[in-house]
């Protein structure tokens, strides 16, 4: 065995694991990186990164067949394959970001082998046992597959498997309508598959429901298949087929089989017991400040820390850890500013509370401050008028936005910067927005915060008359 002693050591090296890596060795701290699997974790190799190539090239698909503006459009030819070599194009693009070599070059300590506990200052790796002041555990999580009968005995995949798949499906069955199965069913409708999504309760059920109906009603129309309300009993094979039946009796057949019910987080096979880590099937458990409640030693970003499951939180993450394990500065986590994206077309973005959680938590205390895309000049020049922002508004400050159109995932920047910073809403009304751009919405929501107060209030006309006198 070969002993290292070193003051971080971190396990996993994902988009949090990674970040504290860099951080930590670039400010004089000595770094062991710990990864078994592929560098940059779920997000550059499985998620992320290819789920967004795969739909940049089914909305190409898409364009070429629009027929307006005046310009005739024509049916797609798509070249299934070559689709799938742009997916890997882009990974290995980016992937040298995220290289061993590029770490390494930064003075981290790469070792490529699964850690494990095995004491509460000891993790051991493959030949290595590594002796650390403070331990990161960053190790993400992978697909969520659940035990329903007959699964094992059927080809499936998952997005881990799913960017492999070189020929096209000729009908691609989704179990789970969240924010992959959606993107995936998308994706995969306009690159010419047929497409069933099955749902057990409510397709984007976490989203705000009329945000969510307008995504819905614009994926229904492209000819996708979405079936709420469909609790899966069984798949089997049928004559060549893949066959997943319901609870009610309904059975759908199709060519393919993506699973995309939810993530489960990758610290089962870590013996966290061993390094008297408290923990439960959500990740580590962790207090405000990140660290572990029964090992002060140990830190968890991303998703092994048990909360949003998104790879902008580890980021996040690891900047609130690196100061206390190098600066001894105090830092807590907050989830009231996080932001989040469904990369459907339209978009759904939405940061702080949804307005059924404004209502529930501020009662009449609350206003909604609306604008409607197609009221907005850029999305009427470009077609693209459907969707809405709204704003929730509690004494002059958002505590929360939801978007629902074109961009969506970039216009709710403002709204993060916004409830990141606690500024008022006077602040993004006052912002100058160049025109003709689908960013004016944001002010415009902004401006019919301020409406009723200057046009509906009586003594602002009065005193309007008053000054007109003179």
């Amino acid at each position: 065995m070969f002993q290292i002693e070193t003051d971080i050591c971190i396990i996993g090296a994902g988009s949090g694991g990674l970040s504290v890596a860099a951080g930590a060795s670039r400010m004089g701290a000595r770094v062991v990186l710990l990864e078994g699997h592929k560098m940059g974790g779920d997000c550059l190799n499985y998620g992320c990164v290819p789920s967004k190539a795969l739909l940049a090239a089914g909305h190409k698909a898409h364009e070429t067949s629009a027929t307006a503006f005046g310009v005739t459009g024509h049916a797609p030819q798509v070249d299934f394959p070559a689709v799938k070599d742009h997916v890997h194009r882009v990974i290995e693009t980016i992937a040298p970001v995220d290289s061993q070599e590029r770490f390494e070059g930064f003075g981290v300590h790469v070792i490529r082998e699964f850690g494990t506990f095995i004491s509460d200052t000891r993790v051991q790796a493959g030949e290595h046992v590594i002796t650390a002041r403070r331990f990161v555990i960053a190790t993400g999580s992978r697909p969520f597959v659940p035990p329903i009968p007959g699964l094992d005995q059927v080809p499936h995949y998952t997005n881990e498997t799913i960017f492999d798949l070189r020929d096209r499906p000729d009908h691609l069955i989704i179990i789970g309508g969240g924010p992959i199965g959606m993107e995936m069913a998308q994706a995969h409708r306009r690159l010419g598959s047929r497409v069933t999504v099955l749902e057990g309760q409510r397709a984007l059920g976490k989203d705000d429901p009329e945000a969510a109906a307008i995504v819905l009603e614009a994926l229904q129309a492209e000819g996708i298949e979405v079936i709420e309300d469909a609790h899966v009993s069984g798949v089997s094979n049928h004559d060549s087929a893949v066959r997943v039946s319901t609870r009610d009796g309904r059975s759908f057949d199709g060519s393919h089989l993506l699973m995309a019910v939810g993530r489960q987080v990758n610290t089962d096979n870590m013996d966290l017991e061993a390094g008297n880590i408290a923990h439960d099937r959500r990740g580590v458990t962790v207090n405000a400040s990140l660290r572990s409640t029964t090992n002060r030693r140990v830190y968890a970003v991303g998703d092994a820390a048990g909360g949003l499951q998104f790879t902008h939180v580890a980021g996040y993450h690891a900047g609130i850890i690196i100061r206390p394990m190098l600066l001894g500065l105090p830092a807590r986590a907050r989830t009231d500013h996080i932001p989040w994206a469904t990369y459907t077309d339209p978009e759904l973005a939405q940061v702080g509370l949804s307005e059924a959680q404004a209502r529930a938590r501020h009662g009449d205390k609350l206003e909604v401050a609306r604008f409607p895309y197609h009221e907005n000049d850029r999305a009427i020049a470009t077609g693209q008028t459907r969707g809405f922002a709204k704003v929730m508004v509690v004494k002059g400050r958002p505590v929360g936005a939801t978007i629902v159109g074109a961009k969506a995932g970039e216009l709710i920047h403002i709204w993060a910067l916004a409830l990141a910073n606690r500024l008022k809403m006077g602040a993004i009304a006052g912002m100058v927005a160049p025109y003709p751009t689908l960013g004016e919405i944001n002010k415009r929501a902004a401006g019919a915060y301020f409406s009723p107060r200057l046009f509906e209030n009586p003594w602002v006309k009065r005193v309007v008359r008053l000054v007109q006198r003179f």
